[in-house]
This record gives structure tokens, sequence and C-alpha cells, in this order.
């Protein structure tokens, strides 16, 4: 919950905020924005919090875009990434466990940005 994730970051303070103090205020100046993520169902937090596919992604995005060195326009950038990422999406073999429920609550949550599953 939103309460038991600010008491989590209290204790977390408590312990390392003389070392990373920098870090610690941050997060506590800004946790009505961080906490937007508590309002979500648990399969999407699990989502945000995974980041392991995310950062596979942007590892294969980044290889494809090192090989080919300068681009014309900043249109053929995202020709490239849009191409590379119509390639990965071939090869992603592992699902997100309950996906149909995961997917149930994206379109709920953010009904207008995802009109391709519907």
């Amino acid at each position: 919950t939103k309460e038991a994730g600010f008491e989590a970051l209290k204790r977390f303070g408590e312990k390392w905020g003389k070392k990373y103090s920098y870090a610690v205020k941050s997060w506590e100046n800004n946790w009505e924005s961080l906490s937007t993520f508590f309002k979500y169902p648990e399969e999407i937090r699990k989502l945000i919090y995974t980041t392991n596919p995310i950062e596979s992604y942007n590892r294969a995005v980044k290889k494809v875009i090192k090989t080919k060195g300068n681009f014309p326009s900043d249109e053929a950038l995202l020709k490239l990434i849009y191409l590379s990422t119509m390639d990965l999406e071939k090869k992603w073999q592992h699902k997100q466990k309950d996906w149909n429920g995961v997917m149930s609550n994206l379109i709920i949550y953010f009904e207008e940005r995802n009109t391709r599953f519907l």
C-alpha cells in the first residue's frame, strides 16, 4: 500500500540517509509522484518494477543503432527503431504470467494508449 511504502521509505532513510542523503531526500520530496505506482493493481505494478525485459529491449535496439552510424533525419532513426522492434517482437518467447489478466488491467487503466490490442 501507499502507506506501507512510505513507512518503508522512512525506515530506509533512517538506515541509509547519511550515506545516500541526496537520494533519500529526493524520494521523500517526490513521494506523491513516486507513489502513483500504488494506484495500480498488483499485475501492473509487477510490470513496472520488473526491468529485465526493458533492459533487454534497450540493449537490442542500441545494438542495431550502433551498427548503422549516422542517420539523415530523426524520422530515419524512428523507422529503424520501429523495424527493429517488429523483428524483436517475433523472437519474444517468454509470456508474462497471467498475461490475459495483465492485459485486461492495462486496457482499463490505459485505454487511450492501448488500442493495438483491442
